[in-house]
């Protein structure tokens, strides 16, 4: 296959349709110029076009992350990594993004325009990115990770991750600012958080006129704004100010809900993450405070995401893997079916998601005119999505934008 002419066909394989939940079989997808040129019965093809034969495996849409961190340290660091050591960190996980499956990632803050360039340059592998930039917090927020006793009154904390802005004018600004340096989303700390020392999960941050002031400063210049809360309050003080992605939302009730689906506002659970920095919190230096907090939001998340998807929120995947190993990101696959089985799952981190980064019809389905990200697997992912885990993964290609990352029997060789 010559890469550089990209149009090639796919056949002999069985092909994931994500929106129906089915597999469709002696079906080829015809892949030009990086996007689905045609997906059509292969008694039609033209026999000039260059052919990959899958040999009956099923090829799925690549998955999409909603909720991720390239750009950590190691927890505790507070800012004692230089932003160079931070990039390199960044390229190392974004290639095992790809690796793993994920050809699409929102970064949910701390990754900037300068990640999402180096990757569209081809300077690191990586999935397409939609990056936050600095998250926007309060004095004493989830943002704040300043100890008790630091004096320091600096705005950007936490190695650049967060700015702390208080006020209509400040929150203004901050939008301003994050625009200018080109984020595609503004991410706010709406609530407490589990890492942070200074907060607790129940209590909602930021004033109604600020959510309002940055949802307003937001819209204005063609962003959204995400929101990470986990109390129900919380979620619906900045549902009805305008802010259109909740994240996490692990105590969402089902009258909560329902505001989320009047107003059109997407839940992106983030559930992994805590089973994950249950086992490893200890190891990476966690206060017993910060494992209370971690049980108390594990112990509801099933519980949120079933009011969440019992009335109509359109419900996606994160998994915010922050200093867990990030080898866990399509474990989170298995919690989201517990609840609603593997083909909606599947949709979670597919369809839904390109809902959430305004992509639909071009990335999370195998469609005429999207993205040819593609997966390709030894199993159906409709039966069990273990086969995105990593224990239990079957995929052997990854391909994104018809280019193949990933090739471990050498079907493009």
């Amino acid at each position: 296959m010559t890469y550089n002419n990209n149009h090639y066909v796919l056949t002999s394989g069985r092909v994931v349709d994500v929106n129906a939940g089915k597999i469709l079989t002696d079906q080829a997808v015809v892949v030009k110029d990086g996007i689905i040129h045609d997906i059509c019965d292969e008694a039609t093809l033209d026999p000039k076009l260059p052919n990959f034969s899958l040999n009956g495996r099923y090829v799925s849409p690549g998955l999409i992350d909603c909720h991720a961190h390239c750009f950590v340290g190691q927890f505790g660091d507070r800012g004692n990594v230089l932003p160079s050591e931070m990039t390199a960190r960044a390229g190392h996980h974004l290639d095992g993004m790809l690796q793993r499956g994920f050809t699409t990632v929102r970064d949910a803050g701390g990754a900037d325009s300068g990640h999402r360039g180096a990757v569209e340059k081809g300077l690191f592998p990586g999935p397409r990115l939609f990056v936050s930039g600095k998250i926007l917090s309060q004095t004493g927020g989830h943002g704040d990770h300043r100890a008790i006793a630091d004096a320091c009154s600096c705005g950007t904390v936490a190695g650049g991750m967060s700015v702390i802005a208080d006020g209509v004018d400040a929150v203004r600004k901050a939008v301003r600012e994050n625009v200018r340096q080109s984020v595609d989303q503004i991410k706010i700390m709406g609530g407490g958080g589990v890492s942070s020392p200074g907060d607790k999960l129940i209590h909602p941050q930021y004033s109604l006129k600020e959510i309002a002031a940055i949802v307003d400063e937001a819209e204005l210049c063609g962003r959204y704004v995400m929101a990470h809360i986990y109390s129900d309050i919380g979620i619906r003080r900045a549902v009805e100010q305008g802010v259109r992605s909740v994240e996490h939302g692990n105590f969402l009730t089902e009258d909560t809900a329902k505001v989320m689906a009047e107003r059109d506002a997407h839940l992106v659970p983030t559930l992994v993450t805590y089973q994950a920095d249950a086992k490893y919190g200890s190891g990476f230096g966690w206060s017993d405070e910060n494992s209370t907090k971690n049980a108390e939001v594990l112990s509801s998340g099933l519980t949120s995401l079933e009011n969440a998807l019992r009335h109509g929120v359109n419900v996606g995947y994160g998994t915010d893997l922050c200093w867990s190993p990030k080898s866990y990101q399509g474990d989170g696959l298995l919690i989201h079916q517990q609840v609603c089985g593997a083909a909606e799952a599947l949709r979670h981190a597919t369809v839904n998601n390109a809902r959430v980064v305004r992509m639909e019809g071009l990335i999370g389905e195998i469609a005429r005119g999207a993205h040819a990200d593609l997966i390709i697997l030894d199993t159906n992912p409709l039966e069990s999505l273990a086969c995105f885990s990593q224990t239990n993964s079957s995929v052997v290609a990854v391909l994104k934008s018809g280019r193949a990352v990933r090739d471990d029997i050498a079907i493009f060789s």
